[in-house]
């Protein structure tokens, strides 16, 4: 059995984002802009993905654009701030991802509590943004010293938008991972949030390496996602649970959640999972 039946209790599970507004000392937080209204907003999409019946939350600041490598300590701090308004309500497992900050992820999920993460924990890319080496050598001693034992990590193998300079199969990338780091998920993902994966590469990276969860990470909708699950082990669903299936709005602003649209996805993964 894998460890997503156990924790999630249902097979194939649903991993919603929960993407929050823009934190302070973020480019689009602007004067005036409250932390009050960023906890509203994000408990109106809590309640909204959690009534429309996914299985687990993963809690990001997906508005905190352009992302920083080493986060200003303000960015963690104002997300455990949300996440702690937050806990109350929360009823499913939930995980954090400091995006594109693998050890203010793992330190955010200590003083949370949170039950996994996401994040680009290893590899070396090349993007918009510079130049990305992670050192997972180190990360991984870290979460040893806060005793995050039981802490699930789902790595990016292939991160959005950025390029690989890794020049070996995806699957090969991913067999090497996991004899060296044992990560608990691997996320696959296409070249930008809200584009398709390619079915191949999900099943090429599953077939290889059977024995851990493989998780479709981008372009999941109520037509693709049997596809999807039917190649891997979970997926995580963001852009299509919103206001209209975008990100954002002319303004550049989140958009909200919109709970007939979770229903909707979920009936399908219900149906699917009738016959499994």
């Amino acid at each position: 059995m894998l460890w997503t039946e156990t924790m999630f209790h249902v097979k194939k599970p649903i991993i919603a984002m929960l993407h929050l507004d823009p934190l302070p000392g973020d480019p689009r937080w602007h004067y005036g802009d409250s932390v009050e209204a960023v906890v509203q907003h994000a408990l109106e999409d809590l309640r909204a993905l959690q009534n429309g019946g996914v299985d687990g939350i993963l809690i990001s600041n997906e508005f905190s654009l352009p992302y920083q490598r080493h986060m200003n300590f303000v960015t963690p701090a104002a997300m455990a701030y949300v996440v702690g308004r937050l806990k109350d309500e929360i009823r499913v497992p939930f995980g954090v991802d400091c995006i594109s900050d693998g050890e203010a992820t793992i330190e955010l999920a200590a003083a949370v509590g949170a039950d996994f993460v996401r994040g680009t924990f290893c590899g070396v890319y090349v993007g918009d943004g510079g130049l990305y080496n992670n050192d997972f050598s180190a990360l991984l001693r870290r979460k040893a010293a806060l005793h995050l034992d039981n802490l699930k990590m789902l790595y990016f193998i292939n991160p959005e938008s950025d390029r690989n300079l890794d020049t070996r199969p995806l699957a090969d990338i991913a067999k090497s991972t996991i004899f060296k780091a044992h990560p608990d998920g691997l996320c696959i993902s296409a070249n930008a949030a809200g584009q398709d994966v390619d079915d191949a590469l999900i099943t090429s990276v599953k077939e290889a390496n059977p024995e851990v969860v493989v998780l479709c990470n981008t372009g999941c909708r109520p037509d693709t996602i049997v596809r999807k699950l039917r190649c891997g082990d979970a997926a995580v669903v963001g852009t299509y649970f919103k206001e209209g299936g975008k990100l954002e709005d002319s303004r550049l602003r989140n958009l909200r959640v919109i709970e007939s649209r979770v229903k909707e996805f979920m009936a399908v993964v219900h149906s699917f999972r009738d016959i499994l």
